[in-house]
């Protein structure tokens, strides 16, 4: 397992790039504001500490679509992101351009650091002119409830 970064970048009204990487690779996504893709990623990374081991956001970037898939097994996550040409298709019709095995402390930490960078930066004001929606304040604070809840499961193995 391998330290995990990740970036959210606001690049005009609704469309926001992200940079996923760890130590063997890196893949570049785009979102758009027509679905809640950082509520939903956010609301997918906190399922896991509740238990669920198998959580899925996708992020439509008109008409290309981009899946992340997260499998929990212990306090291991494996994490796929596919490629796929339009949001509806089947995961077997997406190209795997990234993949990953981290620790699910890991991946919280690369998420909420994310996320509060974005907030640092763009302020929660500058964010909502931005994207469109309001900053994801509650989905990122339920993240950090989770994993405080349940430090035993991030540690755990």
């Amino acid at each position: 397992m391998t330290d995990l970064q990740l970036t959210w970048t606001l690049r005009g009204h609704g469309w926001a790039d992200c940079r996923v990487a760890d130590a063997r690779a890196e893949a570049d996504v785009t979102a758009s504001y027509i679905t809640e893709a950082p509520e939903d990623f956010l609301t997918a990374v906190a399922r896991l500490f509740a238990g669920e081991t198998e959580t899925r956001v996708q992020f439509e970037a008109e008409p290309t679509a981009f899946r992340w898939i997260f499998y929990r097994e212990g306090a291991a996550v494996w994490i796929r992101l596919l490629k796929l040409a339009h949001g509806s298709d089947h995961d077997n019709a997406g190209t795997e351009i990234w993949s990953t095995l981290q620790s699910i402390d890991v991946v919280a930490q690369a998420v909420i650091r994310c996320f509060d960078e974005v907030a640092r930066h763009q302020g929660e004001s500058g964010y909502r002119g931005k994207w469109g929606e309001h900053f994801p304040r509650a989905e990122l604070e339920a993240l950090r409830a989770a994993r405080r809840e349940h430090p035993g499961e991030a540690k755990a193995s």
